[in-house]
């Protein structure tokens, strides 16, 4: 791997903005554009790390929040760092921890967290200051105070390729007085984030997180900001609106008014619907837990874009895969009847079946994409 190389444009399609680029990383390359699977806890839901790699998921999201809390950052530093700690061998990005933070003072994974014990185990943020937040830890309850420097050093110790600085979530319905007042204090966190960062860089690289929710004068002063500031590239963040077509228009705003020469990414989306609306724009990766979370809803993706449903009594009697043409482990081996009865009988084997097969969609998916793009397709 050439080492001064991050990242380089192969082919941008005459037809739209999309692009075929390669991202460089010291745990190999990330083809673009791609989808990037979310392993919150180090692992993607009923899944271990040589299943996902001999899959092909080039690029794996961790989430510094959670890892933050069990097993610890320091824990993971110890064992020799995320990639040693997991038995991953290809990149790995971590969030800053705020998307976690801020959703629990916004309510909305509060009631996912509560689930896990006691009242003493609740999450909670407790103070929002200039210099960071204070939450309780939904582990044990013990308070924790997270800043751009100690989100930045957990990610350090932690040990991703791509990092994130750190940053506030603010909901859709902020109103505009308070959405500039977090947007302001968003650019200083991310400041100090990327100034703690370029102390020592650790071969890792950063990314902006580029924030304004809906109002294009906000989200053009944050790509004005952090685009002149040292970041490897840029991810878009916050709010993107409350349907696909709000999305779209801030996102062909927002990429507008980013460096051409830098990758990006796009926080949180990843449904087939929104990739084949939003690689045209340009944008080059997209993280979600779309197709583990169908898979534990018991959906198949396909080459029809239609979902199937396992549970579907009319797959009792269909002695074939998923897809015919499919070459992954389940459909190699496992036909719809045989999957249609794991579920019935709520076999975790199941979700680990269904999970290979919808990852290695979206995996090659991805991979048609960037042929299309190639001959001018997309």
């Amino acid at each position: 791997m050439d080492n001064l190389k991050t990242f380089e444009i192969l082919k941008k399609s005459k037809k739209s903005n999309a692009r075929v680029g390669r991202i460089y990383t010291p745990h190999g390359v990330i083809d673009t554009p791609n989808f990037v699977a979310v392993g919150t806890n180090g692992t993607i839901k009923a899944l271990d790390s040589k299943i996902v790699e001999e899959i092909g998921l080039q690029l794996m999201f961790c989430n510094t929040y959670h890892l933050l809390l069990q097993p610890t950052a320091r824990i993971i530093k110890k064992a020799g760092g995320i990639h040693k700690f997991i038995n991953r061998n290809m990149p790995i990005i971590t969030d800053s921890g705020g998307f976690q933070v801020f959703s629990l003072a916004y309510g909305s994974v509060a009631s996912e967290l509560k689930s896990n014990g006691s009242k003493k185990a609740d999450g909670a943020v407790l103070k929002i200051t200039a210099d960071g937040v204070i939450f309780r830890s939904y582990i044990d309850g013990n308070r924790v105070f997270l800043t751009p420097e100690t989100s930045v050093q957990a990610q350090k110790d932690i040990g991703a390729d791509i990092i994130i600085p750190f940053d506030e979530l603010p909901p859709y319905h902020m109103k505009e007085e308070a959405l500039k007042k977090s947007l302001e204090r968003t650019h200083i966190w991310e400041k100090r984030s990327l100034d703690y960062h370029l102390k020592n860089r650790q071969n890792q690289k950063m990314y902006a997180v580029i924030h304004g929710g809906i109002n294009l004068d906000f989200r053009k002063q944050s790509c004005e900001f952090l685009s002149k500031l040292d970041f490897d590239g840029f991810a878009i963040g916050g709010s993107v609106g409350k349907n696909k077509q709000e999305m779209l228009e801030m996102l062909t705003f927002t990429m507008n008014h980013l460096p051409k020469e830098k990758p990006n990414h796009l926080l949180g989306i990843g449904d087939i619907s929104s990739l084949d609306r939003c690689i045209p724009l340009g944008i080059d990766t997209f993280d979600s837990s779309y197709p583990t979370k169908a898979a534990r809803h018991g959906c198949a993706l396909t080459k029809s874009k239609n979902i199937l449903k396992i549970k579907k009594s009319e797959n009792i009697l269909k002695f074939e895969p998923i897809e015919k043409d499919c070459n992954c482990y389940t459909c190699k081996n496992y036909s719809l009847s045989y999957l249609h009865h794991l579920y019935k009988a709520k076999e975790l084997s199941f979700y680990t079946l269904l999970s290979i097969h919808n990852l290695h969609f979206m995996v090659n998916y991805m991979k048609d994409v960037r042929e299309k793009i190639l001959n001018d397709e997309i």
